[in-house]
C-alpha cells in the first residue's frame, strides 16, 4: 500500500466521497475507504476520528475563518453587518468547491445521523459567532440573534447555491439572502 504517498487526507476524502455516493454512507466501511485510497485503516484514523468526520473535518477551519472575520470587522460595523461579512467571506472560501458541496450535501441529506451532525456543527458555528460578537462588546440578545440570523442566511444561500444549474456566485447569494432578511424584518 502507498501509505507514504503524499496527500493521504485528500485521497481518503475522495475515496470516501466516491463510496458514499456509490454505496451510501451506512454501507461504506473505513476498511473500504482506506483500500480505495490505497492506504491502511491506521492511516485513515490518523486523519479522521471516524467515517463521519470525512464530511465534517473542515468545519473547524470554516468556524475559525468566520470568527476571525467578525473580529476583523470595522469597529463601526453593526452586529449583523459583521456577521454578514464573515459569512460572505466563508462563502468565498467554498465557491470553488461547489461540486464537492453538492455531493456532500446529497450524502448528508440521505442520512438522519448525518443531518443531525450537520445541525450540531451549525449550532456550534452560531455559538462561536455569538461569542465573537460578545468580544466586540455586543450585548445579549443582539449577539445571539445576529449569529442565528447569519447562520440562517448562510443555510438559505447555500441551498440556493447548490440547487441552481447556473454557475451562481455564493457570496452574491449571501448578499441577496441578507437583503431578503432585512426586507422581511423591515416589514416591506
Amino acid at each position: 500500500m502507498g501509505r507514504w504517498e503524499p496527500n493521504a487526507r485528500g485521497r481518503l476524502e475522495q475515496a470516501a466521497m466516491e463510496l458514499y455516493t456509490e454505496r451510501g454512507f451506512e454501507q461504506t466501511t473505513v476498511a473500504e475507504i482506506a483500500k480505495r485510497a490505497g492506504l491502511t485503516e491506521r492511516t485513515f484514523f490518523r486523519h479522521f476520528a471516524d467515517k463521519r468526520e470525512v464530511l465534517f473535518w473542515g468545519s473547524r477551519t470554516l468556524q475559525q475563518h468566520f470568527v476571525d472575520a467578525v473580529a476583523g470587522a470595522p469597529d463601526s460595523a453593526a452586529p449583523i453587518d459583521a456577521i454578514a461579512g464573515a459569512i460572505e467571506a466563508g462563502a468565498a472560501l467554498l465557491q470553488e468547491r461547489r461540486d464537492y458541496a453538492r455531493q456532500r450535501h446529497a450524502i448528508i441529506a440521505a442520512n438522519a445521523e448525518l443531518r443531525e451532525r450537520e445541525l450540531i456543527k451549525l449550532s456550534w458555528l452560531s455559538a462561536a459567532l455569538a461569542d465573537a460578537l460578545r468580544r466586540r462588546g455586543v450585548t445579549e440578545p443582539a449577539a445571539d440573534l445576529a449569529a442565528e440570523a447569519g447562520i440562517a442566511v448562510f443555510r438559505i444561500a447555500f441551498e440556493r447555491w447548490i440547487s441552481t444549474s447556473a454557475q451562481s456566485d455564493f457570496p452574491q447569494l449571501i448578499r441577496e439572502s441578507l437583503e431578503e432578511l432585512k426586507a422581511v424584518t423591515a416589514g416591506r
